[in-house]
């Protein structure tokens, strides 16, 4: 992969840090307002030979090649992380990356996402976005969330699927560090893969995907791509949980 798309993924960051605000979700295609995302053509077109010209004249062949799939890791400083980071978080910004890496779209392209991992995470989450990208699974944005000032509701009302933010666990048990503020978990597509607690749909658009027998695109179900790739890795799936399943959510230790 090209340096630009590195580049565009900490172009996101240093966005978020400089102050960007707004609300609207960025749409998906190669850029935004909000943030900067490469896009790559997910496809080479070539004419199939015909040996008859009258028949290459009624019809032409278009023979897709997918694009393969590519990552590469940056380091990140404070700055970049904005509002996601502070002192006092259980992980410094020397123990984080910025991955960027292919990411299959709704629209059947190939675009290119970024995530901020831990350090010692970055090898199997590597390794299950490939295997998510190999079965076209449909992934609508990946930005750091630095680009929503650390705002979590705003990233999910935007299906913004990311990793690290320094910010203690939605749950209702006593306060702790949610594993996204070790860098230890990810949220693929909150918005057809909400989280429910107490009553209350996080994000509240995601209200119409709680009836998980009606299986759509971007959707993480027993069995679908999403939880087989972390499963193969090793990772434990929100879906799972007996009491309040979050279904956007893989974490290293299930939690």
């Amino acid at each position: 992969m090209r340096q630009t798309a590195v580049a565009a993924g900490l172009a996101v960051m240093a966005l978020a840090a400089a102050g960007c605000q707004s609300d609207k979700p960025a749409a998906q295609t190669s850029a935004s307002p909000q943030v900067s995302v490469v896009t790559t053509p997910p496809t080479t077109p070539t004419k199939a030979p015909h040996k008859n010209k009258h028949v290459h004249r009624i019809a032409t062949l278009v023979v897709r090649k997918p694009a393969p799939f590519r990552y590469e890791t940056a380091p990140v400083t404070a700055a970049q992380l904005g509002k996601s980071w502070h002192p006092g978080c259980p992980v410094g910004p020397s123990s984080l990356a910025a991955v960027t890496m292919a990411y299959w779209g709704f629209d059947k392209a190939a675009h290119y996402g970024t995530l901020v991992l831990n350090r010692s995470v970055v090898s199997p989450v590597v390794t299950a976005f490939r295997s998510m990208y190999n079965a076209r699974f449909p992934i609508r944005r990946s930005v750091p969330i630095a680009a929503y000032a650390g705002n979590d509701n705003r990233s999910m009302a935007a299906d913004n699927t990311s990793a690290f933010n320094c910010r203690r666990a939605v749950s209702n048990g006593p306060p702790s560090w949610s594993m996204h503020a070790y860098g230890e978990a990810i949220d693929i597509n909150p918005l057809e893969n909400p989280y429910r607690l107490e009553g209350t749909v996080r994000p509240p658009a995601g209200a119409p995907y709680m009836n998980r027998s009606n299986v759509r695109p971007g959707m993480i179900v027993a069995g679908s791509a999403p939880v087989a790739a972390f499963a193969a890795v090793r990772w434990g799936w929100g879906g799972n949980w007996s009491s309040t399943p979050d279904y956007q959510h893989f974490s290293v230790n299930g939690r």
